[in-house]
């Protein structure tokens, strides 16, 4: 039986005021990741876990997905919802990344808030986990889910990051 061939994917860089973004996008300009710079190794792991052997090919981002992320950035919050997105995963998975963007910018829930939301109250770590997956940083706003404390807990792309997204989008953060 043969190989299937890898799935090519273009990858482009966006610079950022928290860094440098990586945005992977499909032959039909959806985007199918955002990682930063340094965690490239990670972002291609998630790739290969998620659509097998995969190649990036060097290239423009299309012009609406830079423009929105660029928007968002420079404080046009609503700008996330106009990226179109496919992710590939779990079906659990995927239930846990449809559900970030109806967390509205500028507020934050908790991982047992999300489950329960999910109805699988005690699939908290379950979220968690999923939520530690997602491909696709910023616009599945996977920063606004925070500890059942109000902690800000883990974050793929560092603490300082989520703390900025958040501040960004209007949330009361602890320094």
């Amino acid at each position: 039986m043969r190989a299937k061939p890898p799935e090519t994917f273009g990858l482009d860089r966006l610079a950022t005021p928290i860094g440098v973004a990586l945005l992977v996008t499909d032959s039909d300009g959806v985007l199918r990741a955002l990682d930063w710079e340094e965690f490239e190794p990670r972002m291609k792991d998630l790739l290969r876990l998620q659509y097998g052997a995969v190649a990036l090919q060097g290239g423009r981002s299309p012009k609406e997905l830079r423009t929105a992320l660029s928007g968002y950035f420079k404080g046009d919050l609503d700008r996330l919802n106009a990226i179109k997105w496919r992710v590939a995963g779990t079906p659990f998975q995927q239930k846990v990344w449809k559900a970030l963007p109806k967390v509205p910018a500028g507020t934050t829930l908790s991982y047992g808030a999300l489950a329960a939301k999910l109805k699988m109250p005690k699939a908290v770590r379950a979220v968690g986990h999923a939520n530690g997956s997602n491909p696709i940083s910023v616009v599945l706003p996977c920063h606004r889910l925070i500890g059942a404390n109000g902690s800000l807990v883990k974050y793929g792309g560092g603490l300082e990051r989520k703390r900025w997204l958040l501040k960004h989008e209007g949330v009361d953060v602890d320094a």
